[in-house]
């Protein structure tokens, strides 16, 4: 089974962490994945378990679950990743969700 890693990271960072992340496990990441993503955390809410968007950028290196959700009335979304099995993929990852957290 998969180890999930899951944090928050500021709205305003989402973009510049699916980009890293995307690149990270081989995958292209570009315009048209943004607008899927954006538009898919729309309506999105942490507190409901059926309320998260799923990403799944699937690269030639992994191919990682990213759920996103927003924290309604602030500018936090909440985010959790599975399907990053190596040691280096998961420090990287984690290292995404701690450096996007702050402003």
């Amino acid at each position: 089974m998969s180890k999930q890693i899951a944090g928050w990271i500021m709205d305003r960072n989402l973009r510049a962490f699916l980009e890293l992340l995307s690149r990270y496990v081989g995958y292209a990441f570009d315009d048209i994945d943004w607008a899927t993503v954006e538009d898919g955390v729309q309506d999105t809410d942490d507190e409901k378990p059926d309320g998260w968007y799923s990403y799944p950028p699937a690269g030639t290196h992994a191919t990682p679950d990213v759920s996103l959700a927003r924290s309604i009335g602030s500018e936090v979304l909440s985010v959790s990743v599975t399907g990053v099995e190596t040691p280096e993929l998961r420090l990287r990852t984690d290292t995404l969700l701690s450096a996007f957290a702050g402003t």
